[in-house]
């Protein structure tokens, strides 16, 4: 099978911090222009939990604990790329997020759950889904 045609596993982390959440304009990879929570790909061997804080640390350089499951997606919407998708949730401790990756992101910043930028990345869209709703598993068949 050739690489491009396997599933990748990716790690998006929504970190909370008085009702609202940390969300940055994505570019240079699929989804630019869409608003995102920090993420990236899991490497081998390593933890959920450690994937997220290391891609926190490279992404926006912010202190978060209570790292934590929050839903499991099969992401087909960016075909041909397929994601199986680890949602997960973080609180917010200290630190200024900064854009630690200019390639990759434009810009962070807070925003309300009720007042969200336009248009969201699909992993962020089910993962404020899943946060209102509790639900934890979408099995994507578009």
């Amino acid at each position: 099978m050739e690489e491009q045609n396997k599933p990748k596993v990716g790690i998006g982390i929504m970190i909370l911090k008085d009702g609202k959440v940390l969300l940055g304009k994505r570019k240079g990879s699929h989804g630019e222009g869409e608003y995102s929570f920090p993420g990236g790909h899991l490497e081998y061997m390593e933890s959920f939990e450690d994937c997220a804080r290391r891609e926190i640390a490279e992404e926006c350089g912010i202190e978060v604990e209570n790292i934590r499951f929050q839903l499991l997606a099969n992401v087909l919407k960016y075909a041909p790329k397929h994601y199986v998708h680890i949602g997960m949730i973080a609180d917010y401790v200290s630190g200024e997020p900064k854009v630690l990756e200019p390639e990759k992101c434009e810009s962070w910043d807070w925003y309300s759950m009720d007042n969200l930028p336009q248009p969201l990345f699909e992993m962020c869209q089910q993962g404020i889904g899943c946060y209102k709703t509790g639900e934890n598993y979408i099995d994507s068949r578009r």
